[in-house]
């Protein structure tokens, strides 16, 4: 019965350390880029940088090359005929 114990108990061990290895560094970045985007000084510059960036593109004379507009041109009607309903 003793070494069923210490072998659940070392096999425990060994998963806690594998989790927190692999998947808790993981968890914990991301918790941390979290807290930062609803810290109040970031959100204002992520704010301010949306709105630079949307400034800049109004600037621009237009948004599309020919090639992307014929692909957006076409994937729309498609999308359009698709949608048609029959009467």
């Amino acid at each position: 019965m003793k070494i069923f114990i210490y072998k659940t108990a070392i096999v425990a061990v060994v998963t806690l350390i594998v989790f927190e290895i692999t998947i808790g560094s993981k968890i914990k970045s991301i918790k941390k880029e979290i807290s930062q985007i609803s810290s109040e000084q970031n959100r204002e510059k992520i704010i301010t940088k949306i709105r630079e960036e949307i400034s800049k593109a109004n600037k621009k004379e237009s948004y599309f090359n020919e090639a992307d507009k014929i692909l957006l041109s076409t994937f729309i009607k498609k999308i359009g005929k698709e949608l048609k309903l029959e009467n």
